[in-house]
């Protein structure tokens, strides 16, 4: 599934579900649960372990705030349709929409792409704004009671595990509590401990992609004039598995993210950071860093050792009671921007589901996400394995793809409608297989 082919949210659709639910994380995942459950529960906790504030700081469980986030179009759209006017209101804060289509330079296989005729709409800030103002419109809420500073520490269940009733955690004095619930959500991330809980209970505990690709990423702020509006991203190529991306963000500010995968890391001295831009075959993110004061002091370096997916989707028995979201099921390579998306996505399944009944919840929410988890993970992991030295499990074509792939860039180069197939592919709003479109592939493979 991908935005084209997704169902619209419908508040209205959802029956009631129940009296409470419990959200365990508060990260964009989590948030966007926490409102998708208050239309079937009367009352939804959010439990986050870190302190929650109004303000758009990188948080100690989100150590990658900091670096850039790109909202794609699944993202802003669910979004304005869950929190109406989320839009308006991220840009009242600072935030830009740029049209993708004529204000990005997507440098790709030695060339810039050609401008597509159609607007592409890209909604650019930081991804402390962007949950900023997503927590700030579930905190007024009267539905959400948002708890922070509280560390989950179990599932509370029936004497046999066929249900989830509620959780152990501890709050900020240490005095670990208990709170029921009807429905338990698991947006912790990828340090989810619900696959190990399944086999402690007597479940199956699900199978596990992972596909090493050794990739860390470093970020720094630097100004913008006010009148500056472009985004850069430079794609790693074959043999050269670097790139980095600049947006211009919130604050007159671009955020400028350098990357390099399987052991070619950018360095964390700002000189060397400098000099690795530098090596990049585009040089205006370079150009930025040299040209513009910097408001950052260091470069905040982040590893990504691999991308996993747990395949919930995959197990026949799970207890009632019991959701997985976000991260905790799937995490992809964050060079392809797909982590916000997948978490709207995510959400407007949740309600989808919600809207037939809240029996075997989980099990069809997982069948529900695999619909879209499958389209994410074919883009990203496929764009992986275009280098050797990535390790997993390759699904099935990708190296046909890829070569096709390659040379559907390379008529991108110059060909608008060739160029907007592969952005709304980036953009999650069309799947892959649209690539091999008659009047795509025509262009692909019998170039005039």
């Amino acid at each position: 599934m991908t935005l084209s082919s997704a169902s619209a949210y419908e508040a209205a659709a959802v029956p009631d579900s129940g009296d409470h639910a419990i959200v365990v994380g508060g990260s964009m995942a989590g948030l966007l649960t926490a409102r998708v459950l208050i239309d079937g529960y009367d009352r939804v906790t959010l439990l986050e372990r870190d302190p929650m504030t109004d303000e758009p700081v990188a948080r100690r469980g989100i150590p990658q705030s900091q670096h850039v986030h790109v909202m794609l179009e699944p993202a802003r759209i669910v979004l304005n349709d869950l929190f109406p006017g989320y839009q308006d209101e991220v840009r009242d804060e600072g935030a830009l929409v740029l049209d993708a289509a004529t204000e990005l330079d997507y440098f790709d296989n030695g060339k810039r792409l050609a401008d597509p005729a159609s607007e592409l709409p890209m909604l650019c800030a930081s991804r402390p704004l962007f949950e900023q103002v997503v927590r700030r419109r579930v905190t007024d809420s009267p539905e959400i009671r948002i708890r922070d500073e509280c560390q989950f520490v179990d599932y509370r269940s029936d004497d046999d595990a066929t249900a989830v009733e509620g959780v152990r955690f501890r709050g900020e004095t240490g005095e670990e509590r208990t709170l029921s619930a009807d429905l338990v959500v698991d947006a912790t991330g990828r340090t989810s401990r619900t696959h190990k809980w399944l086999a402690d209970n007597g479940y199956t505990s699900p199978p596990t992609d992972r596909v090493d690709v050794d990739l860390a990423y470093g970020t720094v702020t630097v100004d913008r004039p006010s009148e500056e509006r472009r985004a850069y991203f430079c794609v790693p190529q074959v043999g050269e598995p670097k790139g980095g991306v600049a947006i211009p963000a919130e604050g007159d500010s671009w955020i400028v993210t350098l990357f390099g995968m399987h052991g070619g890391h950018p360095p964390g001295d700002i000189e060397s950071y400098i000099d690795f831009a530098d090596r990049l075959p585009m040089s205006s993110i370079a150009d930025l860093l040299r040209q513009q004061e910097w408001v950052s002091e260091e470069v905040s370096v982040y590893p990504f050792p691999a991308s996993q997916w747990r395949h919930y989707e995959a197990l026949d028995r799970f207890p009632d009671g019991l959701v997985v979201t976000g991260d905790a099921i799937a995490s992809f390579n964050p060079i392809y921007g797909q982590g916000m998306s997948v978490a709207a996505l995510d959400a407007l399944q949740l309600h989808h589901v919600l809207s037939n009944g809240a029996h075997d919840i989980g099990l069809r929410f997982f069948d529900r996400a695999e619909t879209h988890l499958e389209v994410v993970w074919q883009v990203a992991v496929g764009g992986d394995f275009q280098f050797e030295e990535t390790d997993g499990p390759k699904p099935f074509g990708t190296d046909i793809f890829n070569r096709y792939l390659s040379r559907l860039i390379d008529t991108a180069h110059d060909n608008e409608q060739v160029a907007e197939a592969f952005y709304r592919v980036l953009r999650l709003e069309e799947r892959p297989t649209s690539l091999f479109h008659p009047r795509i592939a025509a262009r692909v493979l019998l170039p005039s």
